[in-house]
């Protein structure tokens, strides 16, 4: 047990009024339709009679119920917190803003709370979120041939050392660093751009004939990916595309508007011999359906290596086309994912759409 429950009837009053102090730690099963919630579900409340409380959700599912689509028990808590909801509005609709501590307070929220709500559902902070969204801006000015300091102005930074430092940060290196090894090189052996989805910018990195690297902008191990990926192949990285990339884009697009599941990009694969395997069985999982660890273990023939399928699901660099988002935990609930959980249960309710229209 994760904490003790209380009594049925505590619980069932928990359940009438919505009690957010239960969400995530205790959820209901109803007899009657055979779903379990979250106590804080909008459906119309089941008869006390009816109701089943447990504290996991492997209890639910082993019990025989299954999720709710209103409440998505098995969904991270990110969309019902009205903090994020309220900052990651106002983010969208002006992303030029320096944001900073005192917008928080301005907003009625404790910068503290904040910070863990973010960083519990995304893995960054609202502020490094901010951040990330005018570096793109800069990021774009570099892929059309601008200069340093026009990208600088363009980001909103107006200390050229404050710039250097977040761009690092995000990307592994400085801005300069990109200039001198690829910029203004076409014939650099790797180049990296920005691609918008609906679920956030990606970040694209291909040689001229495969894709190298695609991975959310905001993933805490994209520097030390790209750091990794510098090292594998022993080249130039500079800022651009490749034909790849333009591939990648238009298949995303499809992708996300549900006309398409299939990604024909060429790969460039940098693994062991084990790893590629875990990948490769990835890509055999049919669109809308989802795997354990133990299943791919299984599958590739080696039933013991759960934790080493765990860790190459999780160096998976080519998000969504190696689909390492559908691969759940043992009793149906999400795992980790680089992306931040939110977007895996997009993900996977994305294609359990495309895969109910084919």
């Amino acid at each position: 047990m994760l904490f003790n429950l209380p009594d049925h009837t505590t619980l069932y009053a928990a359940l009438l009024a919505r009690d957010p102090a239960y969400d995530g730690r205790a959820f209901v099963g109803v007899s009657s339709t055979g779903v379990f919630c979250r106590l804080t579900c909008p459906a119309r409340k089941p008869k006390s009679e009816n109701c089943h409380f447990f504290d996991t959700i492997s209890e639910c599912i082993e019990a025989g119920f299954r999720p709710c689509k209103r409440c998505h028990p098995l969904a991270p808590k990110a969309e019902n917190d009205p903090v994020i909801q309220t900052l990651v509005t106002a983010l969208e609709n002006n992303p030029a803003h320096r944001w900073s501590e005192d917008d928080i307070i301005s907003r009625g929220f404790d910068p503290s709370t904040v910070r863990r709500s973010f960083k519990r559902q995304f893995g960054i902070t609202f502020l490094e979120m901010a951040r990330l969204s005018r570096i793109r801006d800069g990021f774009e000015t570099l892929s059309s041939g601008g200069r340093v300091i026009d990208a600088q102005l363009d980001a909103g930074f107006s200390s050229p050392s404050a710039f250097r430092t977040a761009f690092a940060k995000l990307l592994g290196t400085t801005p300069a660093s990109f200039t001198a090894d690829g910029l203004n090189n076409t014939d650099a052996f790797l180049k990296a751009d920005w691609i918008d989805t609906p679920l956030g910018a990606m970040v694209a990195v291909s040689d001229k004939s495969a894709l190298h690297l695609l991975e959310f902008a905001d993933r805490k191990a994209l520097p030390t990916e790209l750091k990794k990926l510098r090292q594998q192949v022993r080249g130039d990285l500079g800022i651009g595309r490749y034909e790849p990339t333009n591939q990648i884009e238009t298949e995303l697009s499809d992708f996300f508007a549900g006309k398409s599941d299939q990604f024909d990009v060429p790969l460039a694969l940098h693994g062991s011999g084990f790893t590629k395997d875990v990948w490769h069985a990835l890509r055999e999982i049919p669109v809308g359906q989802t795997r354990s660890y133990s299943d791919i273990a299984r599958t590739i023939g080696n039933p013991t290596a759960t934790r080493a399928v765990a860790r190459a699901n999780g160096a998976n660099q080519i998000a969504i086309v190696v689909p390492c988002h559908r691969v759940i935990g043992a009793d149906g609930s999400l795992t980790g994912y680089g992306g931040g959980l939110w977007r895996k249960q997009k993900l996977i309710d994305l294609e359990k759409d495309i895969s109910a229209r084919v």
